[in-house]
């Protein structure tokens, strides 16, 4: 099992930066493959970035591609979103999520429904 914490949302003007952690427990933190999704009002719940167990392979939605950057680290446990060029429509509850291992190349990759553990959720506020 696994329980994850992000952190790091916060209110940020349009353009600005932001870099989102994910603190996970247990010990088989590389067995999982990682996401982030994200949540606006009223708005189902979207995929927005993930990651392969080793962090080799990254994939992303079309809308965050070249703005944002996924990373982890697996001896420290922590898997971060690192957010540039932020735009209004960024502004959401921001979630990591944890997959099988073999999910990071699978076509149910960017399904929510295919992530078995989740955080809590922190919340990115991007004003204009």
């Amino acid at each position: 099992q696994v329980q994850l914490v992000e952190s790091g949302g916060r209110l940020v003007q349009a353009g600005g930066s932001l870099r989102l952690s994910c603190a996970a427990s247990g010990r088989t933190f590389s067995r999982y493959t990682m996401g982030w999704f994200r949540q606006a009002p009223g708005k189902e719940r979207e995929f927005v970035a993930g990651i392969s167990g080793t962090g080799i392979t990254t994939y992303y939605v079309d809308s965050v591609k070249g703005r944002f950057t996924i990373s982890r680290d697996n001896a420290k446990n922590t898997v971060d979103l690192q957010m540039n060029s932020l735009k209004s429509e960024d502004t959401a509850v921001y979630y990591c999520a944890a997959g099988n291992r073999e999910l990071y190349y699978s076509s149910n990759r960017y399904r929510a429904a295919e992530y078995e553990y989740w955080g809590q959720g922190t919340q990115v506020t991007v004003s204009s």
